[in-house]
């Protein structure tokens, strides 16, 4: 099961890429997000680990495995006989504008079982968070 949406967003990459990667800070725009908490001390990035709650979700880890500076990070979070990979991808568009594109893939051996129960849920939360993260970014950007 893998689950994508893009947003176009009124502001560039630059303006993006530190609120997409500020994840504790989720909480406060992204109505999916209850808290993230990092687990280790730094910067977020490469290898990074952060446990989450989601609202109508148990607690997960999330933890960086793909990391490309303003341009993209993935993370996967594991349980018994699942895998879920959520992928964050920033574009450059014409006019100082960009395109994000989240996604979200649950593999294993039990992927079949959570589709029909998560399915709508996962396609609703990476909807709900791209709209947010383009009206956090253009409510800053308009206010600075």
């Amino acid at each position: 099961m893998r689950y994508e949406v893009v947003e176009e967003i009124d502001v560039s990459p630059a303006a993006v890429w530190p609120v997409l990667t500020d994840v504790e800070r989720w909480p406060e725009w992204s109505p999916t997000t209850t808290s993230v908490r990092l687990l280790e001390a730094g910067l977020f990035g490469a290898g990074s680990a952060a446990e989450i709650r989601q609202p109508k979700l148990p607690r997960n880890v999330w933890r960086v495995t793909v990391w490309e500076p303003h341009r993209r990070f993935e993370w996967v979070t594991r349980s018994p006989g699942v895998a879920t990979i959520a992928d964050h991808v920033l574009e450059a568009l014409p006019g100082g504008r960009c395109r994000i594109t989240l996604s979200a893939e649950i593999t294993g051996l039990l992927a079949p079982l959570f589709v029909p129960l998560l399915g709508s849920m996962t396609r609703r939360y990476i909807t709900q968070e791209a709209s947010s993260l383009k009206v956090r970014c253009e409510t800053s950007q308009s206010t600075s």
